[in-house]
C-alpha cells in the first residue's frame, strides 16, 4: 500500500506546490515510484510545474526521474447514490487505482477550503502544511491575543484537521503524522519571528503536529519553475557549480526531508 502524503493549508502563498515538488521529485530521485494529483482544479500550479518539466526534459533531451502525475478521473452521476459527493468518488477512484503501483502518493491540495481538500485530508497518512512566518498565516492555525503570545483557541484550518483525524480514528486508520512547516523565515534574529517561534511550538504541544525547517525566500524557486526543475536537478543540467544560495537551498531541503521521517527513506542527496 502506498503511503500517502498530502500537502495542504487553506492559505495560497504558503509555497504548497513548491513543497509538493521538490518532496515529490526527491523521492523519486531515491528510486521511489511516486504518483501525485493536483487538487487545485482552477490554477494548478503542481500540475503545471509537472508539465513544464516534462516539457523542458523532451526539448534538452534529459531523462530525470520526476513523479507521475494523474488526473482525477470522470464518474459518472448516475453511479451515485442519493446525497453521495462526486469529488469524494473521483478522489477516492483515483487513490484506489494508484496505490498498487506507488511507493507514494502526493496529493498538493488548494489554498481554499474545498470538499476535495476535506476528503484528502482524511486520507493523509504524513499531512504537511506550509506555513509562512507570520501571525496572519498562523490565524488559520489558531487565534492569539493582541501581543501574539496567548493562544485563545485552534481556527479554521485545525477545527478541519481535527475532523480528518477523527474519520481516520474511526475507520481504523492509523493516525496522521501532522508536520508543519515554517516557510520564508528571515534570516535575521527578529522579534516578530521569535514571536512566531513560541506560538508555533505552543500549539504544536496542544494540538499535536510536529515542527519542520523548510525554504528561505530565494529567487532560484522561482527561476526552476517555467523549466520544472527542483534543486537536486541542477547538476544534472550542467550546472557545475552552485552559489552559496543554492547550496543552502539544498541543505533546506535535506533538512526537511529528513524531518518528515518517511517509511522506508534514506535521505542520501
Amino acid at each position: 500500500m502506498a503511503h500517502i502524503i498530502v500537502v495542504g493549508n487553506e492559505k495560497g502563498g504558503a509555497g504548497k506546490s513548491t513543497v509538493s515538488m521538490h518532496v515529490a521529485t526527491a523521492l523519486a530521485r531515491m528510486g521511489h515510484k511516486v504518483s501525485a494529483l493536483d487538487l487545485d482544479l482552477r490554477q494548478r500550479t503542481f500540475g503545471r510545474y509537472t508539465e513544464n518539466r516534462k516539457s523542458f526534459l523532451a526539448k534538452a533531451g534529459l531523462k530525470l526521474a520526476s513523479p507521475n502525475t494523474h488526473e482525477l478521473p470522470d464518474i459518472s452521476a448516475d453511479a451515485l447514490k442519493p446525497g453521495e459527493n462526486i469529488y469524494d468518488h473521483r478522489l477516492s477512484a483515483a487513490v484506489a487505482s494508484l496505490e498498487p503501483d506507488n511507493d507514494f502518493i502526493l496529493i498538493d491540495c488548494p489554498g481554499s477550503h474545498t470538499r476535495l481538500s476535506q476528503v484528502a485530508h482524511s486520507l493523509a497518512d504524513t499531512l504537511i502544511t506550509p506555513l509562512n512566518d507570520s501571525f496572519v498565516d498562523f490565524d488559520l492555525l489558531a487565534r492569539t491575543d493582541s501581543s501574539g503570545d496567548e493562544i485563545l483557541g485552534p481556527s479554521v484550518y485545525s477545527e478541519m484537521v481535527w475532523n480528518a483525524r477523527q474519520l481516520r480514528a474511526q475507520a481504523g486508520l492509523t493516525p496522521i503524522d501532522w508536520i508543519v512547516v515554517r516557510n520564508r523565515m528571515g534570516a535575521q534574529r527578529m522579534v516578530n519571528k521569535e514571536k512566531m517561534e513560541r506560538a508555533v511550538r505552543n500549539l504544536s504541544k496542544r494540538i499535536g503536529f510536529r515542527i519542520a525547517p523548510g525554504f528561505s525566500e530565494r529567487v532560484v524557486f522561482r527561476e526552476l519553475f517555467p523549466r520544472g526543475l527542483t534543486l537536486l536537478d541542477l547538476k544534472d543540467i550542467g550546472v557545475k557549480q552552485l552559489n552559496i544560495s543554492n547550496v543552502a537551498a539544498r541543505q533546506e531541503l535535506r533538512d526537511l526531508m529528513k524531518a518528515l521521517e518517511l517509511p522506508g527513506v534514506t535521505v542520501d542527496f
